[in-house]
């Protein structure tokens, strides 16, 4: 029987990482600026021109680093991704489930799609677990300077990397595919399980779970009411605290949805034998 493949697609704000990538060490210590400082400033703008969320925040740390004479350089944003704190289990989670999923005879492949900078996640700890990450990216000058957003995804623009994983192109920039009718999908999305947090995250949830797949919506300690609603609203399968630690809810969930894998793609591959 041919591996079975199953997806995990994390967000990474909030759902892997405690609080948004840039409030640990890009807005305090490149910036000199308060996290709440920054955001109601990228609000305004964003009130103003009526722009995109995303791209507002991505100008505002141009603009800004511009106005106070900082060099905006990929290495830079990679440092920064060195001081990002995780929720419990975090770091050790990666090699528990692959573990889990080679002793079930299920393929794991880990990916994130996150509206967060992609050369901040690049510099973190857990970066090298990831078989693709999809964030927003700038263009830099021949100085190495951040000049204009290269990639910028948004909430709804979550949705088309999960179409991407599942037909197996995973080149970002690729159009032409990603559009193409194929027949044999890589990763059908009833073997994804889709990790959130939020209403940036509902988009790709409902595609996930209406696909046949598991979206899981996680929340902080003490904070379960934060996702309560998408349960009720049936916007997810499941709601779990952010704890990615051993023997966790979480990991309880996800090593049975492995099995279920194992479980669906021998019975399919029985089927053929009949």
């Amino acid at each position: 029987m041919k591996e079975p493949i199953l997806a995990l697609l994390y967000d990474f704000d909030n759902t892997l990482a405690s609080s948004d990538m840039q409030n640990f060490s890009f807005i305090p210590k490149v910036l000199h600026m308060e996290p709440g400082e920054f955001w109601n400033l990228t609000n305004e703008i964003f009130k103003k021109w009526d722009m995109d969320k995303v791209l507002c925040y991505m100008y505002c740390m141009v603009n800004i680093c511009k106005e106070k004479g900082i060099k905006l350089t990929r290495s830079l944003l990679n440092d920064c991704g060195k001081d990002i704190k995780f929720f419990e289990g975090v770091t050790t989670w990666f090699d528990r489930i692959d573990e889990y999923g080679a002793k079930n005879n299920v393929k794991i492949e880990h990916y994130i799609i996150s509206c967060g900078n992609l050369e901040i996640i690049e510099g973190s700890s857990i970066f090298h677990h990831f078989k693709r990450v999809f964030g927003c990216e700038f263009i830099y000058d021949d100085e190495g300077n951040a000049i204009w957003p290269k990639t910028a995804i948004n909430y709804t623009g979550k949705t088309q990397y999960i179409y991407r994983i599942k037909k197996g192109i995973i080149d970002g920039n690729d159009d032409i595919k990603i559009n193409q009718k194929i027949d044999e999908k890589k990763v059908p999305i009833d073997n994804m399980i889709y990790f959130g947090d939020g209403l940036t995250d509902v988009p790709a949830m409902i595609t996930v779970k209406d696909g046949g797949g598991t979206s899981i919506a996680v929340y902080p300690k003490g904070k379960r009411e934060k996702v309560t609603k998408y349960y009720e609203d049936g916007r997810v399968n499941y709601i779990c605290k952010a704890d990615f630690s051993k023997n966790s809810e979480l990991e309880k969930i996800v090593k049975l949805l492995i099995e279920q894998t194992h479980v669906k793609a021998s019975l399919e591959e029985r089927k053929k034998n009949l």
